[in-house]
């Protein structure tokens, strides 16, 4: 007797579809046994998924007559009803018949086939790295963006887009961390900000040369040439110098991703780029991802846009002599992103525990003492496109509860009848020890 066995091959399928593996065998024996497979780990497990045993069915005997020499051609399936990424990985199709010479003796054969199974990512979104942090307007500063995705398999394909436009990025071998200096930042000084200075200063007495024709930062910037922008008189910006003298930022691409134990992908895609704050302010970036899985790409997109107009509350709205203060910002007059870093400042003072500045959204400022009345309080919000200013003024009502005079700034008692009270009792000690 013979045996041939093979399992119908599948194209890749996505998670949710209804699945059916297809074994066909050809034999001119008798049928003894089918049994499907499901290998893991390796192929160190197989676990058992359908057992047909023809000795307790006879659903098969009226299909050969094995005393004739013919072929006979059958097919079992398995069907999957909801596939998983859990059913990815290989199946096996076990066969088993009766030798013709003699029925003790059982001929096996067996097929396999790989279940790929894809899923499309679930989630992607776009941040920027190492925010939020201080940021010098007067120093060109490395800016970027990261996009994840997860929930994919395999790993999908990701790219960037500026204003709508794909983006042309150099591909970087390793991460812009773990190479050091990877971008020198031999870049404009404050002090030679042509921004800053006349006209007839910046063509003459920066290093005998105009601007025009200076030697272009190193950097990030490096690689456009030696292509320079000239500043008109009347046209200058008096918020950031314009350090970067190229008409298009060179962006630099990384991809990476890892394996999740569900046995999808989280891939994270890296855009850095040298910032310029006048020409990327409001500039919109967006991330794609293509997957085979997906109909249509998947995006997330984000506006770089300075902090405009903090909106900051007081909590109580009529502060007390003791009560805690908050003070807090809640939001913006528009979308901000990066998100920024706030700093908190008393104008012309300290603030109440005697430091020069706090950072976060919120200042709490813990049993304020009347001394407070009428200060003011400056909140500074900035990201790498910017940065606002916002003051408010805390007016401190007297407490009814706490007499005039009596609490300082530290909370302690002190005013006319603690002192009567004090003279009183070394008066009266003094009495007794005469």
């Amino acid at each position: 007797a013979y045996l041939t066995v093979s399992i119908e091959p599948l194209p890749p399928v996505v998670v949710g579809d209804a699945v059916t593996l297809k074994c066909n065998f050809k034999t001119d024996g008798k049928m003894r046994e089918i049994v499907w497979y499901r290998v893991t780990d390796g192929g160190t497990i197989k676990q058992k998924i359908f057992t047909f045993d023809a000795m307790f069915s006879t659903n098969f005997s009226h299909m050969e007559n094995y005393r004739k020499r013919e072929d006979l051609v059958y097919q079992s399936t398995v069907r999957l009803p909801e596939v998983r990424i859990s059913d990815n990985g290989p199946y096996e199709c076990h066969v088993g018949i009766y030798d013709r010479a003699t029925r003790e003796k059982v001929v096996l054969a067996s097929g396999n086939i790989f279940l790929n199974v894809m899923a499309p990512p679930t989630s992607i979104s776009v941040i920027a790295a190492d925010t939020p942090a201080p940021f010098s307007r007067y120093q060109a500063q490395n800016f970027t963006l990261v996009c994840v995705v997860s929930g994919g398999k395999p790993a999908p394909l990701v790219y960037f887009k500026r204003d709508g436009e794909p983006i042309e990025a150099t591909p970087l071998p390793e991460p812009p961390a773990a190479t050091g200096n990877w971008a020198p930042r031999n870049l404009l000084h404050r002090d030679l900000d042509d921004t800053k200075l006349p006209k007839s200063l910046a063509e003459g007495e920066m290093g005998g040369r105009p601007p025009n024709t200076a030697e272009p930062p190193r950097g990030l910037a490096a690689e456009r040439g030696p292509a320079t922008e000239a500043i008109p008189e009347t046209v200058v910006s008096r918020e950031f110098p314009r350090w970067v003298h190229v008409a298009e930022p060179i962006y630099y691409f990384r991809h990476t991703h890892a394996p999740v134990s569900d046995g999808t992908v989280e891939a994270r895609a890296t855009l850095t780029w040298t910032l310029n704050p006048q020409i990327d302010n409001e500039a919109l970036f967006s991330c794609e991802v293509k997957h085979p899985a997906l109909s249509m790409p998947m995006q997330s997109e984000v506006t770089l846009v300075a902090p405009k107009g903090p909106k900051i509350t007081m909590t109580p709205t009529r502060a007390r002599v003791g009560d805690t203060v908050r003070i807090l910002v809640q939001g913006f007059q528009n979308e901000v992103f990066p998100e920024p870093l706030f700093t908190w400042t008393r104008v012309g003072s300290r603030l109440l525990d005697g430091s020069a500045e706090h950072a976060g959204k919120e200042l709490v400022l813990e049993r304020v003492p009347a001394e407070l009345n009428g200060s003011m309080y400056r909140c500074t919000a900035q990201n790498p496109l910017g940065s606002t200013d916002t003051h408010t003024r805390l007016i401190v009502f007297e407490n009814p509860n706490i007499p005039r005079g009596t609490e300082d700034s530290n909370g302690s008692v002190t005013g006319h009848r603690s002192f009567r009270l004090i003279l009183a009792l070394t008066l009266t000690v003094i009495l007794e020890l005469t």
